[in-house]
């Protein structure tokens, strides 16, 4: 029941992020500046405790020799200034926090619209490869991974990277050697995180698609939990669902393995680093200039690097590696969120970056009204449809043809994957104003050709030709608006029952959706519903019955009122008597308009002005209801009985 789905390498791209920045800036530039500033500032700001480290302790130095009273004023004005600058800090911060709480939201709310904006330009095909679940991981899980991407994972990882930067600067200004051993923790650190870091990247992969392959089996067993009861395949279920949800356990187990040993092995470096500065400024501080001290403060301020080490400046150090070491910890705490948003990024760019449906169409479908036997393009619905072509070399302005509902297939072969053929040299039409039926057995052809009339797929070779234009030269808008389709599995919305014969015609009137309703002989019992029309329906119109819900689709169709039907199967689901109801409406629906029906029961298309008869994607008979019963053939034994449909 799982669409097997083959993982694709776990491997992450910096590209994803270099886009989500890039998205950022486009859509909030002054915002993100103001934010850049904030975090600046901030930084900056969290760098001066430990250079006051070193002035603050050179006055205490200074008050014990000469008195504390002679160095109070420095001390109070460097606390105030301190204190300022903290006060500074705050504002900043608070800034930043309101700024960035807005942007957040306005680049996911646009995210979700680019998403779901592509979504509705992508191929049917698309959706027949993915599970609806692994798509709404999209909506849910990888987006939200961009939040935290840029909410917190990359304000901390600037701040803690200006941080780091600015400490050692300072470090090397105050102390070459010791910035030295600096350098060989720092070579330590990046060690680690080349090897911990990149697997973890690499299992957080993994899990944001075991996460979308889980999600896509429970959706699976939601809509299919009926079927999952009838058939006793609780058990069954369950071990699928296992075997999933282990996978998604191992790999976010291993995942977070490598992401939670992260900070403890880079905070420890951090200690021992913090010791052995200590340790070694303390032998050049009490060496008394004999172990010295080389420096660019030394150079300034005496013209001379090489000088011996002061206790506010090893004090000054010693601070420094703590808040150096401490930031590379919160790096590392972030790794996590920016491996997962990394993986989630590059799901939500996959879907953005799917190829939309080709449409190289320039014929339009245009409402008319005909004047002295010449049709004139209208806004308003006439009922009088016409094929616009555009102004070209044969004609200075734009055509007109009206929409007859010819449609002919010549010599057509399809094929759902590249080297599995499913329609071998099909070729039929359709005059305006016939029924044609369909029958064959359960993956003939059927459902396929009325694919291919309305694009879903495109077909490999052969011509589909409507009113004597190539469908490839219609714009699929416009193809698919003049065709009016009732499926077997009928599509409810949340929506009143008004809202959803609306679906159909998105401006239609009450009145026209009441008449459509009377057509399909669905007026009746609307009007039986506790709030009729405005009555609310559930995604699944579980408050109605199947026959129900499909004369509220036939009315739906009705109207848009489009010249072509297509009507697969529509009643092959419900009882007797309301197939009597059903297809009265269908009756009234099909009048005066070409009309493509599929259907199980041969007794829904006797009356068919030519059936064709589909074996393993080709034609093998063709005629009336009453041809074939002379033949013979296989539609006679269909009919009769004595063969049946599989």
């Amino acid at each position: 029941m799982n669409k097997k789905q083959k993982k694709p390498a776990a491997k992450l791209s910096m590209k994803s992020i270099k886009r989500t920045i890039g998205f950022l800036f486009r859509d909030y530039p002054v915002a993100v500046c103001i934010i850049g500033i904030c975090i600046l500032a901030t930084s900056v700001i969290g760098i001066l405790p430990s250079v006051y480290i070193k002035t603050i302790t050179g006055y205490i130095q200074e008050g014990l020799v000469s008195g504390f009273p002679s160095v109070q004023d420095k001390i109070i004005s460097t606390l105030v200034i301190m204190v300022a600058l903290y006060a500074a800090a705050l504002i900043a911060s608070m800034l930043h926090s309101q700024i960035m709480a807005r942007v957040t939201q306005g680049f996911l709310h646009k995210m979700r619209t680019r998403m779901f904006s592509g979504m509705q330009k992508l191929p049917i095909r698309y959706f027949d490869q993915k599970s609806d679940g692994d798509i709404m991981s999209h909506y849910t899980n990888d987006i939200d991974t961009l939040r935290q991407l840029i909410s917190q994972s990359l304000p901390n990882l600037i701040s803690s990277g200006l941080i780091i930067v600015g400490v050692l600067a300072v470090m090397l200004y105050y102390s070459i050697p010791l910035m030295l051993v600096v350098f060989v923790g720092i070579f330590f650190m990046a060690l680690v995180t080349k090897k911990v870091g990149g697997n973890s990247a690499k299992y957080f992969i993994r899990q944001q698609q075991s996460l979308g392959a889980v999600e896509g089996y429970i959706e699976e067993m939601m809509h299919g939990q009926k079927v999952v009861k009838v058939f006793c395949h609780e058990e069954k279920a369950q071990e699928d669902f296992d075997k999933l949800n282990d996978a998604l356990c191992s790999d976010m187990t291993t995942a977070n393995k490598y992401g939670n040993i992260f900070m403890p092995i880079i905070g420890n470096i951090g200690n021992m680093l913090y010791v052995l500065i200590a340790f070694i400024g303390g032998l050049m501080v009490t060496s008394g200039g004999i172990v010295p001290n080389i420096s660019l403060e030394n150079f300034i301020n005496t013209g001379n690097a090489i000088g011996a080490l002061s206790i506010p400046v090893i004090a000054s150090f010693l601070g420094m590696v703590k808040q150096f070491t401490g930031n590379v910890a919160q790096v590392s705490q972030q790794i996590n969120a920016v491996a997962m948003a990394l993986a989630g990024a590059e799901r939500v760019f996959s879907l953005i970056d799917e190829n939309p449906e080709t449409d190289n169409g320039d014929v339009t479908l245009v409402n008319c009204r005909e004047e002295n036997g010449r049709l004139i393009e209208c806004q308003e619905r006439t009922g009088i449809w016409a094929w616009k072509y555009p102004a070209n070399k044969e004609f200075d302005e734009p055509k007109l043809v009206r929409v007859c509902g010819d449609v002919r297939f010549t010599e057509v072969d399809f094929g759902y994957e590249e080297n599995k053929q499913v329609l071998h040299d099909v070729s039929l039409f359709a005059k305006p104003g016939q029924k044609i039926a369909f029958v064959g057995a359960t993956g003939a052809g059927k459902t396929t050709i009325t694919n291919l009339i309305n694009r879903f797929y495109d077909i490999a070779d052969g011509k589909i030709r409507y009113d004597g234009i190539n469908i490839n030269r219609i714009k699929k808008n416009d193809l698919r608006r003049s065709l009016g389709i009732v499926l077997q599995d009928v599509s409810l919305f949340t929506g009143t029952v008004m809202e959803n014969i609306r679906y159909g015609k998105l401006d239609a009137t009450d009145e026209e959706c009441i008449e459509a309703a009377k057509l399909a002989n669905a007026h009746s019992f609307i009007t039986r519903l506790p709030d009729g029309y405005n009555t609310m329906l559930d995604g699944a119109g579980a408050n109605l019955s199947q026959g129900q819900r499909q004369l509220l689709s036939i009315a739906r169709a009705a109207v848009a009122d489009p010249p072509v039907m297509i009507l697969d199967e529509a009643t092959s689901s419900i009882d007797t008597r309301t197939e009597l109801l059903v297809q009265r409406g269908m009756d009234a629906l099909m009048k005066d308009r070409t009309v493509f029906v599929i259907a199980h029961r041969l007794s829904t298309v006797q009356n068919s002005d030519a059936i064709m008869v589909l074996d393993h994607g080709h034609i093998i008979e063709r005629g009336s209801h009453d041809d074939l019963i002379a033949e013979k053939g296989t539609y006679y034994q269909l009919y009769t009985g004595s063969f049946e449909l599989e």
